[in-house]
């Protein structure tokens, strides 16, 4: 045993680390190119508390550890060895003996990088090198407010977008140039990345982790990762990625059984358990954890330049026995399911996050009903800035599938979401999740023909873009797929060859445009006096019509959506002031593969009182079209015709 002074280890971050309050550990455990004294090699440090001793084998020793003894710091658990002579480059892994005398070979939860699967060692990496390029994009971020900004999430799987054959994926560095550009040109203001931490199996798309602090090297190198990162922000877009905190996978080489006891999953198997996964929970209420799992997000952000979180599976977080049989049921110390201790680490987290990077988007994926998800910590919220919108999604996604005669009888289905609409500040996804398992992609689930089947589709996206709510839409919905993700294929880019589905990629874009330049769809997606119906009972005909107002002057937008198979030549609707409106996109121009070859660009109000209003304007309404109107003003509006 050893002090912390003779291993170049800080006494006090030791000391933060085993309370659960070094919430930058990445610095001082892993392995970190480093002098000590006149001598350049890498310092290795790793919490195995239960340990009898623990060794350091890898390429630089032939994976022979018995001359790479680690000593053990003082009574922290932590074990420390400085190597001269070697660097950046190096493969390594732990070997641990355990309490019974058992010999583990183990990964390094702290590892910056790791071997391309189905290899497990890690590699040591020198993460200092790499010169940033975005400051621009920083001193904007500091001047802005997500709350009442545009915000279009293209969700993102690396290994399928596309790709040059089986397994044979394009690196950080190639998805710089072709996925940014393409993104960019699309009109989104953000790409989601799905988990690129490092991860064994392909099949589960990055969600269940074996290196927390290392990007897969299955898409290339991290500095390739840094690249990629710095080429969104050139072209002003953020970079969200998913975050896993909930569990961690079995794999030998990994977090089980660390040291030869759950340090990292605890000792209650039935809390650890989380079966339908095949995976452990972490024991949030471990000091270690805690300071391991909340180090690791900051991290993201200090050496990657990510911009934001989204959490993963909160619900399975905050609820003891989520999806768990009731043999593998425990309760907190007030009889309750409620997990404590997750839900503390949680508001840690976001007051952690927040005081580094007060502009950090914080997203939980949460399918609960838990209140104030969205809502400051010191208010007695969990403290995320924004919350995915799973109520919204499941019914508009089950209204969408009905047959279009069906659709009146439950006309709640669209309506719903807006009686809670304001009561977190949400993202309205359109995500992975809903295009597999048999779930069919976006565009099969719409009933009726071919044509019809593009009409709804078109309908469908103008009602989410004009909804309440920040937009996400998994790669591939612009394209019009007929089939499903297939994780392990690219997206299926020759329907582009197709006339509907590069009219389809064409309607997304011009939607997302005009979304970006229309402040009302956006700037007050928190607030309820954005949004206002002007149809909503319309049950029997599937119509709805509603406006959304911005923050400044006269300026709002009117949507007109028809579920049905219907056609309106004339359809009055009440609108708030006398003038023209103007129509800024219809989903059945024929430019987008729709019915109507000219479409009325400028609206007239009649002093004819309807919905409650003094005024209103008539529209030719076709079946499954969505229209979005701007007001223009009352005089000079000539110019306009």
């Amino acid at each position: 045993m050893v002090n912390a002074a003779s291993t170049g280890l800080s006494t006090r971050d030791l000391y933060l680390f085993n309370q659960g309050e070094l919430f930058h550990s990445y610095r001082t455990f892993g392995a970190h190119p480093i002098r000590s004294g006149e001598k350049q090699g890498v310092r290795f440090a790793v919490w195995a508390p239960h340990a009898k001793q623990v060794r350091v084998s890898g390429s630089f020793n032939h994976w022979n550890s018995e001359n790479h003894a680690m000593e053990l710091v003082g009574e922290t658990g932590v074990w420390s060895l400085f190597v001269p002579g070697i660097g950046p480059g190096e493969l390594y892994k732990y070997e641990i003996e355990t309490l019974e005398g058992d010999w583990l070979l183990k990964s390094d939860p702290y590892a910056f990088g790791a071997e391309r699967r189905p290899d497990t060692a890690s590699v040591v990496h020198d993460l200092t090198g790499y010169k940033w390029r975005d400051e621009e994009w920083q001193k904007r971020k500091v001047n802005g407010s997500p709350y009442n900004e545009a915000m279009t999430i293209y969700e993102v799987h690396l290994g399928s977008w596309k790709n040059k054959g089986k397994e044979q994926f394009l690196t950080y560095e190639e998805m710089a140039g072709e996925l940014v550009e393409y993104v960019a040109s699309m009109g989104y203001t953000h790409i989601e990345l799905l988990p690129i931490l490092e991860h064994p199996l392909d099949q589960s798309w990055g969600y269940q982790v074996t290196g927390y602090y290392a990007p897969t090297s299955r898409y290339g190198s991290p500095e390739q990762l840094m690249i990629l990162v710095d080429k969104c922000h050139e072209r002003g877009i953020g970079v969200i990625l998913d975050w896993v905190p909930c569990h961690f996978c079995k794999d030998d080489h990994g977090l089980r059984r660390f040291d030869g006891t759950p340090i990292y999953e605890g000792t209650d198997w039935k809390r650890a358990e989380k079966p339908i996964w095949g995976t452990l929970s972490f024991d949030f209420g471990k000091s270690e954890v805690q300071s391991f799992l909340i180090s690791n997000a900051i991290f993201w952000m200090d050496v990657y330049h990510i911009d934001g979180l989204r959490v993963d599976a909160v619900a399975s977080m905050i609820d003891l026995n989520f999806d768990k049989p009731p043999e593998l049921h425990t309760f907190n110390r007030h009889g309750g399911s409620e997990y404590l201790d997750a839900i503390s680490l949680l508001k840690r987290l976001n007051e952690t996050v927040f005081h580094y990077y007060p502009q950090a988007l914080m997203i939980a994926e949460d399918s609960s009903a838990w209140p104030a998800v969205t809502s400051p910590t010191y208010m007695g919220g969990l403290g995320f800035n924004f919350k995915w919108n799973m109520g919204w999604m499941n019914d508009i996604l089950r209204y969408i599938e009905l047959d279009p005669n069906e659709r009146m009888h439950h006309h709640n289905l669209i309506t719903f979401s807006l009686v809670y609409a304001f009561s977190e500040n949400y993202i309205l996804p359109l995500s992975h999740d809903e295009v597999v398992h048999g779930k069919r992609s976006l565009l099969n689930k719409m009933p009726g023909t071919y044509e019809q089947k593009f009409a709804q589709l078109r309908l469908f996206y103008g009602f989410w873009m004009t909804h309440p709510g920040k937009k996400l839409l998994f790669m591939g919905g612009e394209l019009g797929q007929f089939d499903e993700w297939k994780d392990a294929e690219a997206l299926d880019w020759m329907l582009l060859d197709y006339p509907l589905h590069l009219a389809m990629k064409d309607y997304v874009r011009t939607l997302n445009t005009i979304y970006s330049n229309q402040p009302p769809l956006w700037e007050r997606d928190c607030d309820p006096g954005g949004f206002e119906w002007i149809d909503v009972h319309n049950a029997a005909q599937s119509m709805i019509v509603f406006m959304r107002r911005g923050l400044t002057g006269n300026r709002f937008t009117i949507t007109i959506c028809n579920f049905s198979y219907q056609h309106h030549a004339e359809y009055r609707i009440g609108v708030p002031e006398s003038g023209a409106y103007r129509t800024l996109i219809h989903s059945e121009d024929a430019v987008f593969g729709g019915s109507v070859q000219e479409v009325p660009r400028l609206l007239r109000s009649s002093d004819i009182p309807w919905h409650g209003r003094e005024y209103s304007v008539a529209v030719e309404v076709p079946p499954f079209s969505f229209q979005l109107l701007t007001y223009e003003g009352g005089a000079g509006v000539e110019r306009l015709v």
